[in-house]
């Protein structure tokens, strides 16, 4: 069975998991480009072993390929290849992907919604991850729906407000999207202390898990489980 390095890279920090236990992290930001990251990751894993590597990127990804950079890193990551880089077989995804993929519990449709900075957004069913790029949605006056529901909108709203305007837009989302339930990720969802019915509490730890399942293949064909469109 392989032993999975899983990378989380944000905006501010990048964090590593080898297990649910051990973990590291490092500072990430504007200024970071792809030699900088990798030097990173190879520093802080030193005394780790592991056989294949789960990367968690915020920007579009599609069939394991970053197609456009990210807003929270310096530029040079479209098609950017981390297994030669990292010396290890990487598979890559959205990094609100991965989380969902993570917090996925059972048949049925789930939407996954990352309350942060801005809104990341998957959608998982069947065996399939497909990420979404829902926060640029048009809302309001002139608006995205993530300047309402991130931590801009917060802010500018006030917390109760924001709330109110979360489970309105989510219950919508909901409905659009024939989900059966909904699982809100992200640090903003410390705000709220309890959710109505058919939304339910992600938590950044499944990440890790995220991961793991990103590699998770089939006995017999050595395919994917899972198909991330």
């Amino acid at each position: 069975m392989k032993k999975i390095l899983v990378i989380d890279i944000g905006g501010s920090h990048v964090k590593l998991m080898i297990s649910h236990d051990e973990k590291r992290k490092f500072e990430s930001g504007p200024k970071v480009k792809p030699k900088q990251l990798v030097a990173g990751i190879i520093e802080t894993t030193e005394g780790w072993s592991y056989d294949a590597i789960a990367i968690g990127f915020p920007a579009p990804v599609r069939a394991g390929k970053i197609i456009k950079e990210p807003t929270n890193l310096a530029e040079g990551w479209v098609d950017y290849d981390f297994s030669k880089s990292l010396g290890k077989p990487a598979r890559l995804m959205n990094d609100a992907a991965m989380q969902a993929l993570g917090s996925y519990e059972e048949s049925g449709r789930m939407l996954f919604l990352g309350l942060g900075t801005g809104l990341g957004s998957a959608l998982v069913w069947d065996r399939n991850v497909l990420s979404l790029e829902l926060g640029h949605l048009p809302y309001g006056d002139g608006y995205v729906i993530e300047d309402y529901l991130g931590k801009e909108g917060m802010d500018d709203l006030g917390k109760k407000t924001w709330k109110r305007e979360v489970l309105d837009a989510v219950e919508q989302l909901r409905i659009a999207l024939i989900a059966d339930y909904v699982v809100l990720g992200g640090g903003n969802t410390k705000q709220f202390d309890e959710l109505p019915e058919g939304l339910r509490f992600g938590h950044n730890r499944n990440a890790y898990l995220g991961g793991c399942r990103l590699w998770e293949e089939d006995p017999k064909t050595h395919a994917p489980v899972w198909t991330v469109i």
